[in-house]
C-alpha cells in the first residue's frame, strides 16, 4: 500500500481505469446500452444537476453490480453519534479537553464506526444546513463493513496513527500531518495500525472548497496542484457471511447487509472524488512589518453560505513559518469572535499556550467568549527581544472555525471526562499594567 497512486489537482475532471481492465471506460458516452466488461453505469450526484457549472459536482462509476443491491436498512446502535443539540444546558465557558482516550484493542476493540464521538455542533442534517465535529479514537480496522455519509462531508484529520481508507474511487493512505476530505455519498472503510485517534469537521449543506485568494494573486495557501484523488481499484470479492454498508443518514446510524464488496468500481470518471492532502505543502503568508494578521490567512478550505465571506466552516492550520514583525506582540491576540472555534493540535506546541493544550486534545471558544494567550505566553512576548524566529517548529495546530454558535454534547461536557476544569486558571495571573503617569 505504500505505492498507491494519484492524481493530482482540486476539483479537477479527473479520468482513472483500473489497470487490470484496460478500456474499461465507455468512449464518448456516459450510459452505452451495454458497458464494457459486461459493468453497470452509476452516477454519484455531489449537487443538483442545475447547480452552476462551476459547483456542478458529479462522477460516473463503472461497477461490477450497482450500489442498489442490498437487504433493507435497519437502526445500527453503534458509536456516539448525535446531532440533539439540546440533550444538555449550553455552556458559554472557554473550554479545554485533554487528549481523548483510545481503548485498549484486546479489551475493547473499537474501529472507525464505532468509536465516534461527537464533540459539538449546530444546524440540523435534515435542513441541509449546519456542522459537527466529531472525535475518533479506534485500534482496530474495520472488517466486511463500510460507511457512507448521506447527510454532509467529512474532513478527517489524523492525530495519531495513519489511515488506510479503501473508497469506491480508490484506496488513500493518510497519515498525520495529511487530511482527507471524503464527500457525501461516498462509501469508505478504514484499516488502521494500531492505537489511532483523529478529528472530523462534517458540514451539511456545502462542499469544501479552495478559498479566494483576492489581491493575494493566483498562487499561494493551498495550491490545487497538491490535493490528490485516488485512482481505479477494484475487487471482486463475494462475502457470503455478509458485507454491512452503514449509511449515516438523519444524524443516526443504519446498516444494510450484502454479498459481495461495494469496492467493485472498475473505472470512473468525473469531478465529484475523494481527495487528500499534506499540510507542510501549505504555502504560508505572514506580516512582515508589523502586527499579527489575522488567522483567516491560514485558510486551507472554506465551506461557504450564502453569505458574502461568510463560512458555514473553515479548516485553518497554524504551521512552521518565520515571525519577523517589528513593534509587534507577536502571538495571537485578545480576542472577541462573532464565530465559533474549534482548535485541535497533530503535534507539538501551540504558541498562545505552550502547556495544558496537548496534541490529541482540544479547546473550544465558543461565539463572543473572550480568548488569547495565557499570562505566562503574554509576559514572555511583551519582553522579548524582536529578531526573526522561526514560530511552530515541529507543531502543528488547527481550528474548524463556523459562523454558527456550536452546542457541546453532553459526552464532550460529562461523558468523555476529559473536560479540563482548570482552563480558566491559565489568565488568573494576567495583571493590570496600567500607569495613567507613564505612556
Amino acid at each position: 500500500w505504500f505505492l498507491l497512486q494519484y492524481m493530482s489537482g482540486f476539483g479537477n475532471e479527473h479520468v482513472s481505469e483500473d489497470p487490470r481492465c484496460p478500456g474499461a471506460l465507455p468512449e464518448g458516452q456516459n450510459n452505452p446500452q451495454v458497458c464494457p466488461y459486461g459493468l453497470y453505469a452509476e452516477q454519484l450526484s455531489g449537487s443538483a444537476f442545475t447547480c452552476p457549472r462551476p459547483t456542478n459536482k458529479r462522477s460516473w462509476l463503472y461497477r461490477i453490480l450497482p450500489s442498489v443491491c442490498h437487504k433493507p436498512f435497519k437502526p445500527l446502535e453503534e458509536g456516539h453519534l448525535t446531532h440533539d443539540w439540546d440533550e444538555i444546558e449550553p455552556d458559554p465557558n472557554q473550554l479545554r479537553w485533554k487528549p481523548f482516550e483510545i481503548p485498549k484493542a484486546p479489551q475493547n476493540k473499537m474501529d472507525f464506526v464505532s468509536g465516534l464521538h461527537t464533540l459539538c455542533g449546530a444546524g440540523e442534517p435534515r435542513g441541509r444546513n449546519g456542522i459537527a465535529v466529531h472525535i475518533f479514537v479506534c485500534n482496530t480496522s474495520m472488517v466486511d463493513r463500510c460507511l457512507y455519509n448521506s447527510d454532509g462531508d467529512f474532513l478527517i484529520v489524523p492525530q495519531q496513527g495513519k489511515l488506510l481508507i479503501t473508497t469506491e474511487f480508490g484506496k488513500m493512505l493518510v497519515e498525520p500531518n495529511e487530511i482527507c476530505v471524503i464527500q457525501q455519498g461516498m462509501r469508505f472503510s478504514v484499516e488502521v495500525f494500531g492505537e489511532t485517534r483523529g478529528y472530523i469537521l462534517e458540514v451539511y449543506g456545502a462542499h469544501f472548497e479552495l478559498p479566494d485568494l483576492g489581491p493575494i494573486g493566483a498562487n499561494g495557501l493551498a495550491n490545487p496542484r497538491d490535493f490528490l484523488v485516488p485512482v481505479a481499484w477494484y475487487e471482486d470479492r463475494q462475502v457470503p457471511g455478509g458485507y454491512t454498508v452503514i449509511s449515516k443518514y438523519q444524524g443516526k446510524l443504519f446498516a444494510a447487509q450484502q454479498d459481495y464488496s461495494p469496492f467493485n468500481v472498475v473505472a470512473w470518471h468525473g469531478n465529484y472524488t475523494p481527495y487528500k492532502y499534506h499540510l507542510e505543502k501549505f504555502m504560508v503568508i505572514n506580516a512582515v512589518a508589523f502586527d499579527h494578521a489575522d488567522p483567516s490567512i491560514f485558510t486551507v478550505l472554506t465551506a461557504k453560505t450564502t453569505r458574502a465571506g461568510v463560512a458555514l466552516a473553515d479548516f485553518v492550520i497554524f504551521p512552521p513559518r518565520w515571525g519577523v514583525a517589528n513593534n509587534t506582540f507577536r502571538p495571537p491576540y485578545y480576542h472577541r469572535n462573532c464565530m465559533s472555534e474549534f482548535m485541535g493540535l497533530i503535534k507539538g506546541h501551540y504558541e498562545a499556550k505552550e502547556e495544558g493544550f496537548q496534541p490529541g486534545g482540544g479547546s473550544l471558544h465558543s461565539m463572543m467568549t473572550p480568548h488569547g494567550p495565557d499570562a505566562d505566553c503574554f509576559e514572555k512576548a511583551s519582553k522579548a527581544k524582536l529578531e526573526p524566529e522561526r514560530v511552530a517548529d515541529g507543531t502543528m495546530a488547527f481550528m474548524f472555525e463556523s459562523s454558527l454558535s456550536l452546542a457541546v454534547t453532553k459526552w464532550g461536557l460529562q461523558t468523555s471526562n476529559r473536560l479540563d476544569k482548570n482552563y480558566y486558571k491559565c489568565w488568573e495571573p494576567l495583571k493590570s499594567h496600567f500607569n495613567p503617569k507613564c505612556k
